[in-house]
């Protein structure tokens, strides 16, 4: 009987730890992954929707830059000038980017001489023939009234010129400068103003965007939040625009999820420009080469037709593909039910190279899935109707037209030649791109076509809208170092201003690109995990560590994609902030002059609401945390042990 009962009891110790140890087998088994996995609810695979919950981890505001605030007003004695020294009329050329930032500075050079500032013509709407009679030029994009009203007291601004000098206009009276890229304030002083004084009217033609440095110096300082306040606050978009941006914005969240903007940054240019022909295959690479071609005849490109772009893509010179966002985006967490937002009016390469990202993400949607085909008519408005630029096929020919062709043809010997080649007809060519099957040269813009370029100054002022009151922001390609003002950075400028606390994404491509390209084995094993790598990139690029790495590059070039610290403050009560300088001194982040007493009363008035107990986090009763210590470390992005737990987990290397 003890024999029995010992053997019984190894039996059962035997089995206890047997348990233990495919226990302790399904621990490690998880953590090797990055840490425990959570498990979320399934999501539905289909873009309605459906109340879901929202992470902090991914939607919630940056702990760390809850201080922050947008205050662009003048802090130092601005009177505006009681005398003018004429009137200043512009011209703009480029798209949406450009525009944008053009107007800014032109307001600021109008300030600088004492010059009231006609409304500058938009050059791309002006020479589209046929478009809505309803709006022109300048208000095509912008709510003309209000631009003027804003504005009243910093600079004069006219719809247009007296007539005597409108007729002096037309005969070419008046002289014209076209200031270099980034042109100084004491360029302006001493070549622009004596020309303006003289003759009492002077044209400004700007081309590349910027015809005011990015930096002024210490003294002008009032001169940067002038341009904060003209391109966050009297910049503001014609009412249609406003008005369907925000039922974009509305059906985007109808379901109670928030949505991330993405924009790609495959603009044909802009790859001519870096050398990134190579990533693209067939026609597209034969059409970038071209384009490029053309910026070397211009003296743009200063370098070879052909270049390495794979070599140029490791540096960080081109753009991310959308696939690698795609990878990116499932690194950092987010399901792939995300509602994702196209931004921009051109994606180079159409809609075949999103077709990966799609893939991944099924909800990924534009303006032409959110909006009807009527709504997006109603904000061109009535246009006169134009020949299409479409080829049309040749009429058949009928039996004796046939007949009397082949009588004319003459003998024919023997044995008979091959037949002539088939000719190809203009309207077999698929697409805009079809001349360069057959020619050397690009054919000039129909109107047709310089009225879709003009269309697309609303679809990127549209997507520029929407993308700034996102959730959360990914850029494709910012930064790119050519030197223009990108639309990505204008709107990371302006999410920056206006919610500092928001989830924008700063990717460094020169380190990302060194992700992708790390194939070795080791990287399965927890603490070289490709997903935790990439995770804790991208969380840093969306901190105060992202924010002043971006700004080394971003400021020089554009003051609107890094308004900071000249047209923000801070709390009180807010913690220390160490100040970051650039290489000249001057501050990147940090040194904000404390809010006014009035700013920080509202502040704290909100705060009560905010605070008050209501279920704003979460949608579901999907538990993100063990304890409220949990999701305090949630809340700070900074902090890299939150990363280790996600609701969904993918290795790229598997």
């Amino acid at each position: 009987m003890l024999l029995k009962s010992k053997f019984k009891l190894a039996t059962a110790i035997g089995i206890v730890l047997s348990m233990l140890s495919l226990l302790v087998h399904l621990f490690l088994a998880n953590y090797s992954a990055g840490g425990i996995t959570r498990y979320s609810l399934h999501m539905d695979d289909v873009l309605p929707f459906g109340p879901r919950p929202r992470p902090r981890r991914l939607w919630g505001s940056l702990s760390t830059l809850d201080h922050l605030h947008p205050y662009a007003k003048p802090r130092k004695i601005y009177p505006a000038p009681d005398y003018h020294n004429g009137f200043i009329y512009a011209k703009i050329y480029g798209g949406f980017e450009k525009i944008q930032s053009s107007i800014c500075d032109l307001v600021a050079v109008a300030r600088l001489l004492n010059a009231t500032l006609v409304i500058p013509e938009i050059q791309a709407t002006t020479r589209a023939k046929g478009i809505s009679s309803k709006f022109k030029s300048f208000s095509y994009l912008y709510d003309e009234d209000h631009f003027i009203s804003a504005l009243s007291s910093d600079v004069a601004i006219v719809r247009g010129l007296p007539k005597d000098l409108r007729e002096a206009r037309k005969k070419i009276k008046f002289p014209t400068v076209s200031p270099k890229n980034s042109a100084t304030p004491e360029y302006y002083v001493t070549e622009v103003l004596p020309k303006l004084s003289k003759s009492k009217v002077i044209g400004i033609i700007i081309n590349g965007g910027k015809c005011l440095q990015s930096i002024l110096p210490a003294t002008l300082e009032e001169f940067q939040r002038l341009r904060c306040r003209v391109a966050f606050h009297a910049l503001k978009f014609r009412p249609e625009i406003r008005a369907l941006g925000n039922q974009i914005v509305s059906r985007l969240r109808v379901s109670g999820r928030p949505y991330l903007a993405y924009h790609p940054g495959l603009l044909r240019d802009t790859l001519a420009f870096h050398g990134c022909a190579e990533l693209f295959q067939d026609i597209h690479t034969e059409l970038i080469q071209y384009r490029r071609n053309q910026m070397i005849k211009r003296g743009t490109v200063k370098e070879q037709l052909s270049v390495d772009s794979v070599s140029r893509k490791i540096n960080g010179s081109c753009p991310l593909m959308p696939e690698e966002v795609g990878l990116l985006l499932q690194a950092l967490g987010y399901p792939s039910t995300t509602i994702i937002y196209l931004a921009g009016s051109e994606t180079f390469g159409g809609q075949r190279i999103l077709i990966p990202l799609r893939a991944m993400y099924a909800n990924l949607v534009d303006r032409t899935s959110v909006c009807s085909q009527r709504e997006l008519s109603d904000l061109v408005g009535p246009e006169a109707p134009l020949a299409s630029d479409m080829a049309h096929p040749p009429p058949p020919k009928t039996e004796k037209e046939l007949v009397d062709e082949w009588k004319r043809a003459g003998p024919r010997p023997r044995p008979l030649p091959p037949p002539p080649a088939r000719p190809y007809y203009a309207h077999e060519k698929v697409g805009w791109y079809g001349w360069i099957g057959e020619n050397d040269t690009e054919p000039d813009p129909s109107p047709v076509e310089f009225r879709r370029q003009a269309h697309r100054l609303l679809w990127d002022a549209l997507d520029y809208f929407v993308s700034v009151e996102a959730d959360a922001f990914f850029p494709g390609f910012h930064n790119d170092g050519s030197g223009w003002p990108d639309y990505s950075s204008l709107i990371m400028g302006h999410r920056l201003y206006q919610t500092p606390s928001g989830i924008t994404y700063r990717p460094d491509r020169k380190t990302i690109s060194a992700l992708f390209e790390n194939v070795s084995d080791h990287q399965y094993h927890p603490p070289r995990n490709w997903t935790l790598a990439a995770r804790q990139h991208l969380n840093n690029s969306a901190s105060v560590e992202g924010i002043v790495k971006s700004a080394m590059l971003s400021k020089p070039v554009s003051f609107l994609a890094h308004p900071l610290p000249e047209c923000s403050c801070r709390t009180p009560k807010s913690p220390g902030v160490q100040s970051t300088k650039d290489s000249h001194g001057r501050l990147l982040f940090g040194g904000e002059e404390e809010c006014p007493d009035w700013m920080v009363r509202s502040l704290a008035m909100v705060s009560t609401k905010n605070n008050e107990p209501q279920n704003e986090d979460y949608d579901g009763d999907l538990p993100e945390d063990d304890s409220s210590q949990d999701t305090q470390q949630e809340s700070d992005r900074s902090d890299m042990n939150k990363s280790s737990e996600q609701d969904e987990e993918m290795d790229p290397d598997d």
